[in-house]
């Protein structure tokens, strides 16, 4: 995508769950032909020739920004007066104003193509466009602009398709009326040379003044249209295919994205929860089947309710049993990918535990031969995982996984073993109880092949990916 006004390329940044930037990479790579990718911690800068309506339905990223500028770190003298250091920074950070005002103004016609039913708002912005409260039961409601209902067809035409009366010309003024009435505020943190001269407020008044002398604009400390330089009002992390939440939805999508999912593939989740696994990767594979398991009749309740709301009906099923003695033949499955509890369904983690050779055991069975497992499990369940896996053949990358984990297993281990145990022998006493059930595990057949830690919001987790190499030993 290019700015029509001067065909300069249109660059932006996704932000990221830690964890999640190479999944968000290679997404941006296959579905929208990004160029000029940067992978920073945290978010990934790009430009594309997709539409931009193309560009939101990415899965694996949480929040689509315009880029206004990308540079290197702002380095003060360590002596220097406070109105030079203020004017450095300004410099630095705003830019241009004919380059503020271009990005402002490709902003609101990118706003406008987003937003086609913005009617009767004084800014195009998406804060003005559809908004969302929770009525008394939890749920939410969505609350229309000043048309109530749907706009009638002649606006719609010109909404979505523009008027053919109107030139680009026409609508210049137009642009330029609604970026007068932009408001702002600015969200920053500092670190090297620009912390020992600023604190954050500091930097935010600096910054602040800056746009509203050079463009006009307002702050707006609570209800801003610009906070960054967002495309949508709501993260795209956010389905509007899903009624009851679980597992944050770009995880799931990455789980799936995993598994390689093909046409005609029946993929499994043994411990399905509320769906959110299925219905991600449902989403993302048409051709393919799906059957969820859990032994929880609420949750099941709550699944069946998330795949009518999908509309997923045809493609996925959803049924009570055990993950210890799944209902399917050996070898009948293509895929299973799981969230492990971490604890919360077994009472205590040490039980999960205790039960994690017979789950695998479980998952291993129904799979084919060359089929995926892809598990998302707790610090602590990762590593006693690790455990029961003795592989024959140790390739570079699972060195390198082995070395980067090391440390994650030991204080995780440690963090364990005082939650659960006033010394370490209990845990000691576990573990040897694991390999002794693992000997004649056939989750021997299984070749780990990577592990990415990702964030969870307040804990960690990390996903796991194996390939049945060999068929299981009876």
């Amino acid at each position: 995508m290019a700015d029509s006004s001067n065909d300069v390329p249109v660059r932006f940044f996704c932000t990221a769950g830690n964890g999640m930037e190479s999944f968000l990479v290679d997404e941006l790579k296959r579905k929208v032909a990004a160029q000029d990718v940067i992978q920073l911690q945290g978010k990934v800068i790009f430009s594309s020739p997709a539409t931009i309506n193309n560009i939101i339905k990415l899965k694996s990223a949480e929040r689509l920004f315009l880029l206004l500028n990308y540079d290197t770190p702002l380095k003060l003298p360590t002596h220097i007066n406070q109105a030079k250091a203020c004017s450095l920074l300004l410099s630095k950070l705003t830019g241009e104003k004919n380059e503020l005002e271009r990005v402002a103004m490709l902003w609101i016609r990118l706003q406008g193509e987003l937003n086609p039913r913005a009617i009767d708002s004084e800014v195009l912005p998406s804060a003005v466009g559809v908004k969302r409260r929770k009525d008394n039961n939890g749920q939410s409601l969505v609350l229309r602009d000043k048309c109530h209902g749907e706009p009638c067809e002649s606006k719609r035409k010109i909404l979505e398709h523009g008027n053919p009366d109107e030139t680009a010309m026409d609508q210049q003024p137009k642009l330029q009326s609604s970026m007068d009435q932009i408001t702002f505020r600015i969200c920053c943190k500092c670190s090297g040379s620009v912390a020992r001269f600023f604190s954050t407020q500091d930097v935010s008044k600096v910054l602040g003044a800056g746009l509203t002398t050079l463009l006009g604009w307002r702050v707006d400390l609570k209800n801003p249209h610009l906070e960054g330089i967002p495309l949508t009002k709501f993260p795209l992390a956010n389905r509007d295919y899903v009624q009851s939440t679980g597992l944050r939805s770009t995880v799931a999508w990455a789980m799936a994205s995993l598994a390689q999912i093909q046409p005609e593939s029946l993929v499994v989740d043994p411990m399905c929860g509320v769906g959110t696994i299925l219905i991600e990767a449902a989403k993302e594979h048409n051709g393919a089947y799906f059957l969820g398991i859990d032994i929880n009749e609420e949750q099941l309740v709550k699944a069946n309710g998330n795949v009518a709301y999908a509309h997923l009906e045809d493609r996925i099923q959803v049924l009570k049993a055990s993950s210890l003695v799944l209902p399917l033949h050996s070898a009948s499955v293509d895929a299973v990918v799981c969230d492990l509890p971490f604890g919360r369904k077994f009472g205590t983690k040490m039980d999960a535990a205790i039960n994690l050779p017979l789950i695998l055991s479980e998952m291993t069975r129904v799979l084919r031969v060359g089929g995926i497992l892809v598990l998302l499990l707790s610090p602590q369940l990762s590593c006693l995982i690790k455990r029961l896996f003795i592989q024959e053949h140790t390739n570079s990358v699972e060195e390198k996984d082995s070395q980067t984990e090391q440390q994650d297993c030991q204080s995780d281990t440690t963090t364990f073993t005082k939650q659960g145990h006033n010394d370490g022998s209990a845990s000691t006493q576990d573990t040897e109880r694991l390999h002794g059930q693992s000997r004649s595990n056939p989750s021997f057949s299984l070749r780990h092949e990577k592990t990415f830690r990702v964030s969870l919001g307040a804990i960690d987790g990390l996903i796991h990916k194996y390939v049945k190499s060999s068929p299981c030993l009876e």
